[in-house]
C-alpha cells in the first residue's frame, strides 16, 4: 500500500452513516487504503464496499456517503435524519 490508510476515526464516521440505516456492519466492507473522492458500491451478495476518500476530510464526505447508500436502495432507520 502506498497511499493513506483508514483509521479508527474514519470507521466511526462511516458507521456513523451506516448504523442511521440500520444496515448489518458484518455486510459492510472498507478497505484499509483510501482512494479518490471515495465510493459506495454494492456487491453480488448483497455486501457494502465504502472506499473512504483521500481528497478530502471522512467527516466532509459523510452526506455524499448517505446520499450513496441511498442510491443503492437503503432508507434511513426510524431513528435517522438526514446530514444538513
Amino acid at each position: 500500500m502506498t497511499g493513506e490508510i483508514i483509521g479508527m476515526e474514519d470507521m466511526m464516521a462511516i458507521y456513523e452513516v451506516t448504523d442511521r440505516f440500520e444496515i448489518d456492519r458484518e455486510t459492510i466492507s472498507v478497505p484499509l487504503e483510501k482512494a479518490g473522492d471515495g465510493s459506495v458500491t454494492a456487491n453480488e451478495d448483497g455486501s457494502i464496499e465504502i472506499v473512504a476518500p483521500v481528497s478530502m476530510p471522512i467527516r466532509d464526505w459523510q452526506p455524499t456517503l448517505e446520499d450513496g447508500i441511498q442510491g443503492l436502495g437503503f432508507s434511513l432507520g426510524d431513528d435517522g435524519e438526514p446530514w444538513d
